[in-house]
């Protein structure tokens, strides 16, 4: 892995996971503010417990060695929990720049570390196990 797609590999996976542990935290506290947006776009509030827990163990997934394949779920996760909640946002006509900046954003970051992650982060097949028939 060369220098400079290590240091995107490492600027987008940090920012992905401060705003995912920031966001799964004030989730499983169950702040006003996270009520109100989840309550608002039409979730029951223990919807916050799941997926503030999800978040916090997909961070420490992605941020500890190995694991290529539970790397790839917590990937996998962040991202259908971002569309959703930008496709949310939309659905119930909240077109505010926080709330489609958020979501856009993380989305944006999700890919970004996916794409550029290091590969002993990356599931390598044995290509002798994978021939044409």
């Amino acid at each position: 892995m060369n220098k400079g797609n290590k240091i995107i590999y490492w600027i987008t996976t940090s920012l992905l996971a401060i705003g995912m542990l920031q966001s799964g935290i004030f989730a499983i506290l169950k702040s006003k503010e996270w009520v109100e947006i989840v309550t608002g776009l039409g979730y029951p509030e223990y919807f916050l417990i799941l997926l503030g827990v999800w978040k916090i163990l997909g961070v420490i997934t992605i941020l500890i060695p190995k694991f290529p394949l539970l790397k790839e779920w917590a990937y996998a996760g962040f991202f259908f929990a971002m569309s959703g909640a930008l496709i949310s946002h939309l659905a119930v006509g909240d077109f505010a720049i926080k709330s489609i900046a958020g979501p856009t954003f993380q989305i944006l970051f999700i890919i970004l570390s996916w794409y550029f992650r290091p590969v002993n982060r990356k599931i390598i097949s044995n290509s002798k196990t994978h021939k044409n028939a």
